[in-house]
């Protein structure tokens, strides 16, 4: 496997030593993942998101109520907006 090379601020170098037990390359490989997959799926049109989630995916979508859609949206809005309001910034 490759290797990289991070520089990072020595008070968040600080902040992680506190932390032996986490295994920070495992943090940065994930949210490099991340990062590329929210970039690459931007880059994808929505055709091109349906036909790699296959045609099973496409029917069920196009098959559920708009307002089901809706609810969810709704939900999720609301557990994040809740997330975050209690989320400590510093």
């Amino acid at each position: 496997m490759p290797n990289i090379t991070l520089s990072i601020p020595p008070d968040l170098y600080r902040r992680m030593k506190k932390h032996p037990e986490i295994k920070w390359s495992e943090v940065a490989r994930k949210a490099i993942a991340e990062y590329l997959a929210k970039i690459e799926a931007e880059e994808l049109g929505s055709e091109e998101i349906l036909s790699l989630l296959g045609e099973d995916f496409r029917r069920e979508l196009e098959s559920t109520p708009l307002e089901k859609y809706e609810e969810a949206l709704e939900k999720t809005r609301d557990a994040e907006w809740k997330r975050l309001s209690t989320t400590p910034t510093s």
